[in-house]
């Protein structure tokens, strides 16, 4: 089976290097896309070839389909891979992409249709038999269905928007009183945020854990998964550490979400590499949450749990190669800590300028994917991961205590990063216990 000549990367920072390093090993050109604030990256530097495709500003350079696709023809690039963010699930990117003749490393334009609408990604899971939280059929009508919804499925309940994420657009009733205003704020919020103010209601699950599962499917319509990844560790639904296996899962729950994802997988006739999104409550029952049509950020820890290359897999599935196997099961413990350009100590907020010192930790068992150095400016423009670091060992405590000492060794000056956040986080006891949900920092002192 043939593979691609030259790959273009449309996206930057560290995923775009990460995709640069596995074309490399491949024998694969690979082409980068950079604005202006991003001329000094590393992928830009260390791609076969580099063009500039616009500003600073992201609506005119990385979500510029028109740009990105003219810097794919005067390079003879014969596929684009998308990486994360940006139009990495975009329907319109992925179709025009097709029209180009130029292979899209991803999923094609009717999957990521299909699974980006959270109403009908819903009626598409429960059809194929996958368990779904309950809640209304399709989309609201008017607050009368809402009212008679939340009757049927009993409070508390969430709304949501149907074109929602990135925690926007969503609230939660927990009686029939908050339910009007509950109503008008998310209307008002998804028709602002996202041009639909369409709607729907589940049940609001207490107490839940926010667990993955890694999925593949090829053109011939198999499927595998790659076991889990807990995600629980999240602030305003933005993930923060992310480890596999779950302290939560037991080897029979792991079978059941693996056969439902792979069920998933194959409902949709998915191709590529993506991940299937589950809520898990205190009672180890699940639920579909929705479908990430695309490589994850978090994607390191199960790399390094069943010694895998997924870009290489993703990038070999778009050539037309099969995939091998159905289940995967982690060999070793991963804990992947994001290291954001942030201040912890004032809520989070952003913090971009140069990085004047910067010392990366190593040895045994650890892994960094980033592309700054010392020198490095990180523009205020983008989203404020600068890394991400890995931590593998044989158990769950080996690995707490490796990412310790690989926190204590990381330096980055100049800035303000979210390292002293999570070397508390590693002392934490709930944490160390694995006893912690998504409302984990809620909650959480630092």
């Amino acid at each position: 089976m043939g593979t691609f000549k030259k790959i273009l990367i449309a996206n930057r920072g560290e995923i775009a290097l990460r995709i640069i390093r596995t074309c490399k090993e491949m024998g694969v050109k690979t082409v980068a896309v950079y604005s202006t604030a991003d001329k000094e990256s590393l992928h830009v530097r260390f791609a076969d070839e580099a063009v500039c495709i616009g500003p600073a500003v992201s609506a005119k350079s990385y979500l510029s389909i028109p740009n990105i696709i003219a810097a794919a023809e005067i390079t003879n690039a014969d596929a684009i891979h998308p990486g994360y963010g940006f139009l990495s699930e975009s329907e319109k990117f992925s179709r025009v992409c097709e029209e180009h003749n130029i292979k899209f490393i991803g999923a094609t334009p009717e999957q990521i249709a299909g699974m980006g609408d959270k109403a009908s990604a819903k009626t598409t899971m429960n059809k194929a038999g996958v368990p779904c939280i309950p809640g209304s059929v399709g989309l609201l009508a008017d607050l009368a269905d809402a009212k008679k919804t939340a009757k049927k499925i009993k409070y508390p309940v969430i709304l949501k928007a149907t074109a929602g994420g990135g925690g926007k657009g969503m609230r939660v009733a927990w009686k029939e009183e908050e339910l009007e205003s509950a109503w008008d704020a998310t209307r008002a919020e998804s028709a602002a945020a996202f041009g639909n103010d369409g709607m729907y209601m589940e049940k609001f699950i207490e107490e839940p854990r926010h667990i993955e599962i890694q999925i593949a499917g090829d053109q011939y319509g198999n499927a595998c998964h790659m076991s889990e990844r807990d995600c629980s560790i999240q602030r305003r639904h933005q993930k923060l550490v992310e480890e596999t296996p779950s302290p939560f899962m037991t080897d029979k729950l792991r079978e059941k979400m693996g056969v439902a994802a792979i069920k998933a997988t194959k409902a949709v006739k998915y191709e590529g590499v993506g991940t299937v999104e589950f809520l898990v409550d205190k009672n180890r029952d699940f639920y579909f949450m929705e479908m990430n049509t695309r490589i994850q950020v978090e994607h390191t820890i199960t790399e390094e749990v069943i010694n895998f290359d997924l870009i290489k897999e993703q990038i070999k599935i778009a050539a037309g190669e099969k995939i091998v196997g159905e289940a995967y099961i982690p060999a070793m413990h991963a804990i992947q800590c994001r290291i954001n350009a942030e201040d912890p100590y004032k809520d989070f907020r952003p913090s971009p300028g140069e990085i004047t010192s910067y010392h990366s930790p190593g040895g045994h068992g650890i892994r960094i994917d980033t592309h700054v150095y010392a020198g490095y400016i990180i523009p205020p423009n983008y989203d404020s991961m600068i890394a991400k670091l890995i931590a593998v060992a044989q158990t769950r405590e080996e690995a707490i205590d490796k990412m310790k000492r690989a926190l204590d060794e990381y330096i980055i000056e100049g800035i303000k990063t979210t390292i002293p956040f999570h070397q508390k986080l590693m002392e934490d006891k709930s944490f160390n216990e694995g006893n912690f949900t998504t409302k984990f920092m809620e909650t959480f002192e630092f």
